[in-house]
């Protein structure tokens, strides 16, 4: 059973940065999207970036140009590189393994914080 254990979340001031990790125990196979969703509270859960194993890259409108999503296939490790940080963003940040015909992974979330 693939796990995934996220970590980088924190507390940081507006315009300030924070790179989130994503481990993944075990082989993930050579077809999958792995993503970072985040729940804000009293808000859905949504995405904010995902990659494919082919290296495609999605970004919701409003992290675009401030986020950036990449990956380490030597460590099974996904990365999301967090910019220019706003009150905005604030939420617990999950990451996800889609596979096909597999039920999708979730990881336990890290919070991350942007003060004003």
């Amino acid at each position: 059973q693939v796990q995934l254990v996220e970590s980088g979340g924190g507390l940081v001031q507006a315009g300030g940065s924070l790179r989130l990790s994503c481990a993944a125990s075990g082989s993930i196979g050579s077809i999958y999207v792995m993503g970072w969703y985040r729940q804000a509270p009293g808000k859905q859960r949504e995405l904010v970036a995902q990659i494919t194993s082919s290296g495609s890259t999605n970004y919701a409108d409003s992290v675009k140009d401030r986020f950036t999503i990449s990956r380490d296939n030597t460590k099974n490790t996904v990365y999301l590189q967090m910019n220019s940080l706003k009150p905005e963003d604030t939420a617990a940040y999950y990451c996800n393994l889609l596979r096909p015909g597999v039920l999708p992974i979730w990881g336990q979330g890290t919070q991350v914080t942007v003060s004003s």
